[in-house]
């Protein structure tokens, strides 16, 4: 998963952040309203940790800015404000869910994973294309139910494929999703070519299909077609 974290309070930011990159995911931060607003026009997330009450501005806009341009990003908001009227104002704009303070983090990280579950696999726990099988809260692979081993890197990049089937994705959309932003410094791809290769072999050799295509000059298609 791919994570923004918008949240002003230091300790909060960099515990939930720990906890996630622990669990292998790719998460980027913003600490007040400028920031956050940048990394939402510039980039895309499988979900938004948003907090309301920012430095420079308020979450809310940040969420109406989102919805008013059409982003499929999760948003989970994440406040301080218990109220009725706050909860249903950032549900209405279109949050996914809402979380209060304090909370502990094995729960926030249930709430992104039932969103992102929600969001792109039609919220089921596994995930099933042709011959192959993942369990998303366990974590692995089968084919034709045979394990297949993989880094977090191939499984990342397999789920990505599969919740972008019959999609060129670029090789800079690949990178950006797995290592972030701070890919944009990269002088070249190949190892994006590298993480493909060895994922395409082991999906082969546990006797799957060969779904990934190169569309040249342009990235990569994952398709039974």
């Amino acid at each position: 998963m791919k994570i923004l974290i918008i949240e002003d309070e230091k300790g909060l930011r960099e515990s939930i952040e720990e906890y996630f990159m622990e669990a292998g995911n790719i998460c980027e931060t913003a600490s007040n309203y400028p920031e956050a607003m940048a990394k939402v026009s510039l980039y895309s997330y499988d979900c938004i940790l948003l907090d309301i009450t920012l430095p420079g501005g308020n979450g809310i806009e940040i969420l109406k800015s989102l919805k008013q341009n059409n982003n499929t990003d999760g948003v989970l908001i994440i406040s301080a404000k218990n109220s009725l009227d706050d909860r249903l104002e950032g549900l209405d704009l279109g949050a996914d869910d809402y979380l209060v303070k304090p909370f502990h983090l094995s729960e926030l990280k249930a709430r992104v994973s039932a969103i992102i579950r929600r969001k792109t696999f039609n919220g089921s726990n596994l995930l099933i294309f042709n011959e192959l099988t993942i369990d998303l809260l366990a974590k692995t692979v089968k084919a034709h139910n045979q394990g297949i081993k993989l880094t977090r890197k191939e499984y990342a990049l397999l789920l990505y494929f599969i919740a972008n089937k019959g999609k060129v994705v670029s090789k800079n959309a690949i990178a950006e999703h797995l290592w972030g932003d701070g890919i944009d410094m990269a002088n070249n791809f190949d190892f994006i070519y590298s993480h493909i290769k060895n994922l395409r072999k082991k999906l082969i050799e546990a006797g799957s299909n060969d779904y990934i295509q190169a569309a040249y000059g342009m990235g990569y298609k994952f398709t039974d077609q």
